[in-house]
């Protein structure tokens, strides 16, 4: 619980007041979902965005940055087999990746989706919102105007994160990269310096390289994707390598200074690297610096704590809620909607029900997987999937696990889709209960494959009975039977 006295907030002065049942801050995926759900259930919303509609997602991170990654893994598959390969005559072509990329993010105009919210019913209020106290939120916008929305039933915090930057000396002023600009870049730089081994910088220094630019990694760790399965960081890493990216581990960087050159980034360990672009991916912070949350008794820039319904702990009334990045239990477009979906559930059964407590378990109305049942992608090359828990989180929560393994190229489906394909499975197994609780994937469309992991693992499928559910042959999905005669069914 937050002990933070609330402060007074400002008087209220000129504008103009309105009220809606929710008042969503925040029109990415997670706030569009439950504006959408909230008004099919019988409520009136209304959503404040200060940017885009349609958030991060659409136009700066997973859609933008698939886009760029998807030619090279198409090409990748072509050379992969032979009748095919032959056709196959060049890398992609920069111009035609670029312009697909900015058809995919609508050259950054939102007319689309904001018309989608007219369509449903959903007012959109465009400017900057910030709590001014129990269900009343103030929307500046761009020119100057003020406008008072008062929530009937609830406020939601939708408003995502942002990069955080390390404390790099010269940093702040040399224009560096985030997944922002890295993903909207208008070319390709012929040097590129990532700061970061997670997910996206992993995904964009393959994506960068494989539209020609020379990629050096700078990692302060010693593995690319820790959290993962131990396996998967090595593979990552070895099909950057071959990609060309310069992979260096155990190194910090201290400095950083932009001149005619580029940017040159100074090491811990006394060395340098020089790139035209610095892109720096080592983690995100909440978006919840500007939010008022101070009249709430909140604290400023700090993560919020939600229950499984999404509601805000340590906030009298139960009014305010917070979903996608902004509570930081799964910061993920598909969980943040999750959230969205259960969130909205849960506003509609209070408002109809009055106080009275919602059942617990995993109900429309809880969000309760995002702790234990979280699916993700990689689009690195190998792709890389994983659901649940890995063997060391397993082990420390004190569950008695078992796994097992194979290597998915072994499968007459993988072999038949690729020459030489190359990819690892690997389940985690609550012995005691006799269910997964964990799985991992390596290898050309994991992606596609981890959906099947993500019902065993939800419905806690017994294996006895998994071991009924046949997979077609010949398909890469034929490794479900191989993990479970592996694991000794």
């Amino acid at each position: 619980m937050n002990d933070r006295t609330p402060q007074d907030p400002p008087p209220l002065g000129p504008g103009t007041a309105d009220a809606y049942d929710v008042v969503v801050i925040g029109a990415g995926p997670a706030g569009e979902v439950l504006a959408d759900r909230a008004v099919k259930a019988g409520l009136t919303a209304a959503v404040v965005e200060a940017e885009l509609v349609g958030g991060e997602c659409s136009y700066w991170a997973c859609i933008p940055s698939k886009a760029l990654l998807r030619p090279g893994a198409a090409l990748d598959a072509a050379r992969s087999v032979p009748g095919a390969r032959e056709a196959v005559s060049g890398p992609p072509d920069p111009a035609a990746v670029l312009a697909r990329r900015d058809a995919f993010v609508s050259g950054w105009k939102d007319d689309g989706q904001a018309a989608w919210l007219d369509g449903a019913g959903i007012d959109l209020v465009r400017g900057r919102g910030r709590l001014l106290g129990e269900r009343r939120v103030e929307v500046r916008d761009p020119a100057g105007g003020r406008r008072i929305l008062t929530a009937r039933r609830a406020v939601v915090l939708a408003t995502g994160s942002a990069a955080a930057l390390p404390p790099v000396e010269g940093l702040a002023g040399i224009g560096a990269w985030t997944s922002r600009e890295a993903t909207a870049a208008a070319a390709v730089p012929e040097r590129l310096t990532v700061i970061g081994g997670g997910v996206v910088a992993c995904e964009l220094a393959t994506a960068w390289s494989s539209l020609g630019s020379r990629v050096t990694m700078l990692v302060r760790g010693s593995a690319l994707l820790a959290g993962w399965e131990p396996y998967v960081g090595e593979e990552v890493a070895d099909g950057l390598r071959e990609l060309g990216v310069t992979v260096r581990f155990g190194v910090r960087a201290v400095r950083t200074e932009r001149a005619d050159g580029g940017i040159t980034t100074e090491l811990d360990d006394g060395s340098t690297v020089t790139g035209d672009e610095l892109l720096v991916a080592v983690g995100r912070r909440p978006r919840t610096d500007d939010l008022g949350l101070e009249h709430v008794g909140l604290e400023p820039g700090s993560w919020l704590e939600v229950d499984d319904s999404c509601q805000v702990a340590g906030v009298a009334g139960g009014w305010l809620y917070a979903v996608g990045d902004v509570n930081g239990r799964a910061p993920l477009t598909h969980m943040a909607k999750y959230q969205a979906r259960a969130c909205a559930a849960a506003i509609a059964r209070r408002a109809a029900a009055g106080e009275a407590p919602l059942p617990a378990g995993r109900r429309p109305w809880s969000a309760a997987s995002d702790r234990d049942a979280v699916p993700q992608v990689v689009f690195t090359r190998p792709e890389a999937a994983s659901v649940g828990l890995t063997e060391l989180r397993a082990r420390r929560a004190g569950l008695t696990v078992r796994t097992a393994e194979y290597r998915i190229g072994d499968v007459a489906g993988a072999a038949l889709q690729a020459d030489g394909y190359r990819g690892r499975a690997k389940l985690v197994v609550d012995e005691d209960r006799g269910v997964v609780v964990g799985c991992t994937l390596t290898g050309p469309d994991a992606a596609e494959l981890i959906h099947a992991a993500t019902v065993a693992v939800v419905g806690e499928v017994p294996l006895e009975r998994l071991w009924h559910a046949v997979p077609s042959f010949p398909t890469v999905s034929e490794v479900w039977l191989r993990l479970l005669e592996a694991y000794g069914l």
